[in-house]
Order: C-alpha cells, then sequence, then structure tokens
C-alpha cells in the first residue's frame, strides 16, 4: 500500500487543530530496525505544516517480523510492532477508500443547497461530508441548542434516501421547480425528513448515491475495522497532554465519559502529578479507558494459561454457551474476529480478539438464526400473529396531529402488515384521509395509495392488508375502488385465488409480494353512510367484515369472516371467555383497536390479546413506549416480515388452553430463567439533562405473557457512572408459558427528586433469548440503535421437568 505523507499531515491537521506539536513517524520492516521517514510539523492556527520530504511513498509489506507478544505494551487490537505504521495504514485505507468514489468526493467538498419546509420556506444551506465519512455537517446561521443538534446528521440514522418530489412537502413545489434536483433524506425514529433542492440533477444524484454508498460501507464494515479507529490516539502520543486536550480527543473518538470519571482516570494515570500525560502514561490512560474487567474474568475463566485461548479452550467456551462447539467452528471464529496474524495461524484467540468475538453479532443475545424467515409461511393466516398498526396516518394524537404519508412508509418499513385508512368525503370528489370531526390535517386517497403501492412489499414479501374505515358516500367510494384498481393494479387482489378455497384463508407464502387484501370493518357511528357502494364491496375477498355476535355462531361461519373488537371488548373476552376466544382465534382473524378514549394515541397492553390468540392487534405505531416495546420485540424474529406463527396450541380448534388460568394443561411448560446482569458500557445521558449531570443507573428486567407470567425485577443503581457501571445481580424467573412469553431488558437514570429517566430497552421472545454470556444492544425510546451501548448478560435457562430443584418468583 503506497502511503502519501503529504495528503496524511494535511488531514491529520485538519482533524486535530488545537495541537502545536512535532510527530516523527516511524515504518517498520520486517526484519530491519525502524526507519525515520518523514518527521512533519503543524501548528495551530495556521495549519502550516513542512516535510523533509513531500512526496515520499513507500510499498509496505505487513506481516509481523516477529512473534505475538502475549501482553503488548498498548491497549489496542493491533500486532505488537510498528504501532505508528498500523495507525498510518488505517486512517489511510479510510481516506482512500472514500475518495476513491466520485459520489463520495463531491459530498467530501461540500454542496449548496436549499433546505425546503414549505413552500413559503427555502433557506440555502450548504452540506459537507466530513473525514469520519458517516457525518453530515448542515451550515445554518442558527445558534440555539435544538438547531446545533440538528446541524448535523449520521449516514447510520438515514432510513432511506429518496428522490424527485417524494415527500408531501416538495410534491406542494410540483411544477415549479425540476424534480430531478429534489431528493428526501429519510431518518429512522422520530427526527422529521430533510427535503433538499440541489443546484443540479447530477448533484442530487451523487448525493442520493453517495449516502447509500457511506451506508453500505459502514454497514458492511467489520468489527476490526470499527475497533481500529481507536488507535488515533496514538498519533498523538509524542507529547505530553493536558486534561483538556485529553478530553477533547476523547470526543474527536466518540468516546463520551462524565467530568468525574475522566477526570478521575487522569489523575490515576499521571503518575508525575504534573497535571500532564507523557506517552507511556497515556498509553496507560487508554488501557484503563478500554478495558473491560467483566470480560477479562471470562476470558481468564476458559483460557488454560491465561493468556490465550486455544482451539480447545474456545470449544468448552462454546459449549458452555449452547452453541456449535466443533473444532470448525472454533477455527472459523478465530479467522474471522483474532486480529493477531500470528495467533491466526496458530490457532490461538488472544484477549483483543475474544473482546472483538463478544462484541458481534454473532454473540447478540438475540438469535441469529430467527433474524431470518425461518417459520412455516405455509399455514392460514389465522395462525399468526400480524404486526398491526392503527390511525397509520397520524404522526402524533388523534385531535390536533398531523397527517402524513411518511407515517405509512415508517410502519411499513418496519414490517407492519397491516395499515389503517381512515376514509371521508373530500372536495372536488376526491375523498382525504384524515380522523374524522378533528382537527388533524387531511392527506389525499390517492397519495397515501399511492405511497403503499410504492412500499407496500420492501420490508416484507409478505400480504399486507388495507383496513379502510370507509366514511365516504356511495360516489366517492366509487372513487376509492377506482384509484385501488389502477394505482395497486395486480397487487391488489379481487377475486379468490382457487375458486374451491373460498371456505379458507389462504398462507402468507401464497400471497408473497403480490397480495394485498382489503377489510372494511362496519361503521354504526357515521350517518350518511348505510351502504358500501358495489364497487368498493366487489374489492373484499378474504376479509369480509361482520359483527361477533356469540362464539357460537362465529363457530358456524367461514374463516374468511373477520370482526372487530375494541380493546375493552377483547380484554373481557380474553379474561371471561379465554378458552372460547382461543378456538374462534384458531380459525377466524380478529382485529383488535384502541379505545376511541386514547386522544394522546397512547396504546394498551398488546400482551393481554396475543395471550388469547388474537392476530390483527393494532397500536399507534406513531407513539413511543412499553407496548411498542412489546410489539417490536413480538415481531423481532422471522426476519422483521410481520409474521409470527403461533403457538400449536394457540392454532388447534379444539385445544383447551386458557390464558387466565395455566396450572397445566395446553401450553403449559414451566422453565427456570435466571438472568445475571453483570455490566453496562456507555450509556447516554438523557437528552433534557445539564451537560455536566451525570447518569445513576438501574436495570430491570421484565417478563411477559400470561398474567401468572408477568413479572419485574430491578437492580440497585449505580451511583456517577454511565461509562461502565457494574451490578452482578442475578435475577430469577418462572415462566409457565414460555411460548408466549417476552423478555424486556430497560436501564433507566435513578433521580431522587422526580420521575427516573429511560436511557434505553431491548425486548425480545424468550423462543429467541441465547443462553451463556451475551450482549444486549440496547435500543432508544422510538426503537431506533442506541449503539455503542450495551449490557453485557449471563442466561441460563431449564424446564422444571430436567431438574429437581424449583426457583421460587
Amino acid at each position: 500500500m503506497a502511503i502519501n505523507l503529504k495528503h496524511l499531515a494535511g488531514n491529520i491537521a485538519s482533524r486535530y487543530p488545537v495541537l502545536s506539536l512535532s510527530v516523527s513517524i516511524f515504518l517498520s520492516f520486517p526484519c530491519y530496525a525502524p526507519l525515520p521517514v518523514a518527521p512533519f510539523l503543524f501548528c495551530s492556527p495556521s495549519l502550516s505544516f513542512t516535510f523533509i520530504s513531500t512526496s515520499l511513498s513507500f510499498a509496505l509489506p505487513l506481516s509481523p517480523s516477529t512473534p505475538l507478544h502475549l501482553s503488548p505494551p498498548f491497549p489496542f487490537p493491533l500486532p505488537s510492532h510498528a504501532p505508528s505504521l498500523s495507525v498510518l495504514l488505517i486512517v489511510l485505507f479510510s481516506l482512500s477508500s472514500l475518495s476513491e468514489d466520485e459520489d463520495v468526493k463531491v459530498m467530501l467538498k461540500g454542496s449548496s443547497m436549499v433546505k425546503v419546509r414549505s413552500p413559503r420556506w427555502q433557506r440555502r444551506r450548504t452540506l459537507k461530508l466530513l473525514d469520519d465519512g458517516v457525518t453530515v455537517w448542515c451550515e445554518s446561521d442558527k445558534f440555539s441548542s435544538r438547531s446545533k443538534a440538528q446541524q448535523s446528521f449520521s449516514v447510520t440514522d438515514v432510513e432511506c434516501v429518496r428522490e424527485g418530489l417524494q415527500s408531501e412537502t416538495l410534491r406542494q413545489l410540483t411544477g415549479s421547480i425540476p424534480e430531478g434536483q429534489c431528493l428526501t433524506v429519510v431518518f429512522k425514529g422520530a427526527r422529521k425528513s430533510l427535503d433538499l433542492r440541489c443546484h443540479t440533477d447530477e448533484e442530487a444524484q451523487r448525493w442520493a448515491r453517495g449516502i447509500r454508498t457511506l451506508q453500505e460501507r459502514v454497514e458492511n464494515m467489520t468489527q476490526k475495522e470499527k475497533l481500529d479507529k481507536y488507535p488515533l490516539w496514538l498519533m498523538v502520543t509524542m507529547k505530553m497532554l493536558s486534561y483538556e486536550e485529553v478530553q477533547g480527543l476523547l470526543t474527536m473518538i466518540n468516546i463520551d465519559l462524565n467530568e468525574e470519571y475522566a477526570r478521575n482516570l487522569f489523575k490515576k494515570c499521571d503518575r508525575s502529578c504534573d497535571g500532564r500525560l507523557d506517552h507511556g502514561e497515556i498509553e496507560v490512560f487508554c488501557r484503563e479507558l478500554l478495558r473491560r474487567p467483566d470480560l477479562d474474568a471470562v476470558f481468564s475463566r476458559y483460557s488454560a494459561n491465561g493468556c490465550v485461548l486455544s482451539t480447545v479452550d474456545l470449544k468448552d467456551f462454546l459449549k458452555d454457551q449452547g452453541e456449535d462447539s466443533s473444532l470448525i467452528h472454533a477455527q472459523s471464529l478465530i479467522l474471522t474476529y483474532e486480529l493477531n496474524e500470528w495467533a491466526q495461524k496458530n490457532g490461538y484467540m488472544t484477549p483483543n480478539g475474544f473482546t472483538m468475538y463478544m462484541l458481534s453479532k454473532e454473540n447478540n443475545v438475540f438469535d441469529p438464526d430467527h433474524a431470518r424467515v425461518y417459520q412455516d409461511m405455509t399455514r392460514s393466516l389465522a395462525h399468526y400473529f400480524i404486526s398491526s398498526s392503527h390511525n397509520t396516518y397520524l404522526t402524533s394524537d388523534q385531535v390536533t396531529g398531523y397527517s402524513s404519508t411518511e407515517a405509512y412508509i415508517r410502519a411499513l418499513n418496519q414490517g407492519c402488515r397491516c395499515v389503517e385508512l381512515d376514509c371521508w368525503d373530500g372536495d372536488k370528489g376526491e375523498p382525504v384521509i384524515y380522523h374524522g370531526h378533528t382537527l388533524t390535517s387531511k392527506v389525499p386517497f390517492t397519495e397515501v395509495i399511492e405511497t403503499i403501492a410504492e412500499y407496500a412489499f420492501k420490508a416484507s414479501p409478505y400480504p399486507l392488508i388495507l383496513s379502510l374505515e370507509n366514511h365516504c358516500s356511495v360516489e366517492q367510494q366509487a372513487v376509492m375502488a377506482r384509484h385501488l384498481r389502477s394505482i395497486l393494479g395486480d397487487k391488489l387482489l379481487t377475486k379468490p385465488l382457487n375458486e374451491q378455497q373460498l371456505q379458507s384463508l389462504p398462507s402468507p407464502e401464497v400471497g408473497t409480494t403480490t397480495m394485498l387484501l382489503l377489510y372494511i370493518p362496519i361503521l354504526h357511528h357515521t350517518p350518511g353512510v348505510s351502504k358500501l357502494s358495489p364497487e368498493l364491496s366487489d374489492l373484499v375477498v378474504y376479509t369480509r367484515s361482520v359483527p361477533f355476535k356469540s362464539f357460537d355462531q362465529a363457530a358456524k361461519k367461514p374463516p374468511t369472516e373477520m370482526s372487530s373488537f375494541s380493546e375493552s371488548e377483547a380484554l373481557k373476552h380474553v379474561k371471561e371467555s379465554g378458552k372460547h376466544f382461543v378456538r374462534h382465534n384458531s380459525h377466524q382473524l380478529s382485529r383488535i383497536y384502541p379505545s376511541g378514549q386514547r386522544l394522546q394515541s397512547s396504546n394498551y397492553d398488546p400482551q393481554d390479546m396475543w395471550n388469547g390468540g388474537c392476530q390483527i392487534v393494532a397500536l399507534n405505531f406513531q407513539t413511543a413506549g412499553e407496548e411498542m416495546d412489546l410489539n417490536r420485540g413480538r415481531f423481532l424474529p422471522n426476519g422483521l416480515c410481520g409474521y409470527i406463527l403461533k403457538p400449536s396450541f394457540l392454532t388447534r380448534p379444539d385445544c383447551n388452553f386458557n390464558p387466565e388460568n395455566t396450572g397445566g394443561g395446553p401450553g403449559h411448560d414451566p422453565t427456570l430463567l435466571t438472568i445475571r446482569v453483570i455490566s453496562a458500557q456507555q450509556l447516554p445521558k438523557p437528552e433534557w439533562d445539564k451537560p455536566s449531570s451525570i447518569v445513576d443507573p438501574q436495570v430491570w428486567v421484565e417478563t411477559h405473557g400470561v398474567p401468572i407470567d408477568n413479572n419485574k425485577k430491578m437492580s440497585p443503581r449505580v451511583d456517577n457512572n454511565g461509562f461502565n457501571p457494574r451490578w452482578d445481580c442475578t435475577f430469577n424467573f418462572t415462566l409457565h408459558v414460555p411460548e408466549l412469553a417476552l423478555v424486556r431488558f430497560m436501564v433507566e437514570d435513578h433521580d431522587f427528586t422526580s420521575r427516573n429517566d429511560f436511557l434505553g430497552q431491548f425486548t425480545l421472545p424468550f423462543t429467541s433469548l441465547r443462553t451463556g454470556y451475551r450482549h444486549v444492544h440496547l435500543l432508544k425510546v422510538d426503537g431506533s440503535s442506541l449503539s455503542p451501548t450495551s449490557l453485557f448478560i449471563h442466561v441460563k435457562n431449564m424446564t422444571t421437568n430436567h431438574c429437581s430443584w424449583f426457583l421460587p418468583t
């Protein structure tokens, strides 16, 4: 690899303008002494730098010349020789790989664009990709704390980039601006989309492609590349650093330490007590900063010599983890995660390699085999839990909230397979969607259907149900039917798949990527709407709405009939007639919707409905909270496709399962679950906290299932430590119906004077929970990633049939 020192020095100077120091770069060749190549100087504020040689470049071999030192003198996952060479190669690899792409070149240079919020609000902004290759900076005149947070974004926070007039805001400008110059950056979570207008079509295309390229690069980046950013520290360890300079460097490499922890660590490493760290002291500081005593303890437990894991040691560890403990698998893990070539070739895993393996997706608490579609998808639709949204068009409350096609896109991208459309008569004979008789905004029916047509099968290939709440006149119902046919085309199912199958529901597999089902619930409260137009009625095939009268009567009806229940009605059936409700839901679809009194778009507990076998449990996707956490956890497995096969005891028509009485019978399989919460890493501060505040974290471990399985247990709090708090506390749970249970991990900041603040959570089905030492990668309140925040835990479970003891709950 050729190294251009002039280019390197320029990038170093631009990254570290506050420093004034001389650095001598040494390159180590195999079998030769270190060779001084080019001392250079960079200064602040002029950022000038001089070279003895400005055109010097070398082609360097990467193989180590000496065997691995088991205790290297620096705390990074690097070969133990030539640390400066490793740093140079890492930084240059990152910069060169970016600069080779023409689209990314444009982003690095920066572009002047127009930010659009409405036809009347358009402001010029300059967008520029920073050298880290993931952060886009947007220059603005505003300096408020809120605007500062909105002046940049990471490509990892981008859901997608849409080219053209693909947002409601930009569509208002149709005809007044060239469509090819526009793009919309859609973010994950609750952050509003960014609508932009570029100078040329080519510029818009380059930014759209560039962001996608960078996203793909980050997604495919190996654990080694992610961890290798830390050696940037070594580039400045040739001088004495003050506490303020160290703190600045921490910020540069995205390590956010609380003030007290950082200062105490600095004092601990400042052995000379002069208020500055020299080269050796900085290495100690880095080693302490990145040290994981919890992982060191696990490593030492399985390492026969205390220095490395042999393949035999690793096999023992994998066996205790409940994983494939074959020699081939152990060797493949060493080849994948071990960084030191000597250790790799000799079949050893060092502590650094073990750390990277433990932090990888391969060691996630969520079973990676469940991240794909692995369940039988050929059963009746009635045999699945189906991810469902209520009032999908709303972005906030039910009274004054904003209606938007963006809400449909977000729901569909999360794997939602049943969306709701509240349809009302609109002006000029065109129906609109909004929450009737309220101040919520309106969105044209055609725009919603066009959005659904585009995004229906992007996240999931399986059937999508359109729950069309019809408040329209017969005339505008005919208009809706015409739009449905013309926009959705062959994707809309308008006749049975097989004339002989009208007495049964199709399977998800049959309708892969081609089936949209229309469901029109019966309404009793809309004056003037007394009948369904024949044009619209003809579009309803397998999901014909009928009022529910009794379980006996419903049992005589075909499976293609479907009823809707309010949350209170459904809960009453679960509590009072659980066995009958389960049988009903084994062959017919039930849709549950929130109470009309939930004006703030709050949600009910969906677990109660799943316990009764209800398939379409509709929630307000726009409202974050525990209920949506449970919903995401329920539909996390099976490739996030929005369909989860129900346990067998919920699909048999003769089943006697009663969710309110699980003292025995179907589904009853008591299991002892033991979770040891060991530690957490890099917990965030609540967004509204003062910069000087330090979190006092505590952990909740919860189980959600049938009533007897609902349980919550809390760890003690750890005062003033959000960076690496440690608990080492063990919780025991007994799950009587484990196939229905969800496990939720939630971390909060303890507050003596007010309500505790939410920091992060992760929820998953018990059946997807892996045993052994695992990392739980926490999510934000809106379900987006909180990386690199995680919990480190140990999980053990055992059915009571296989042991002679029983743990109390």
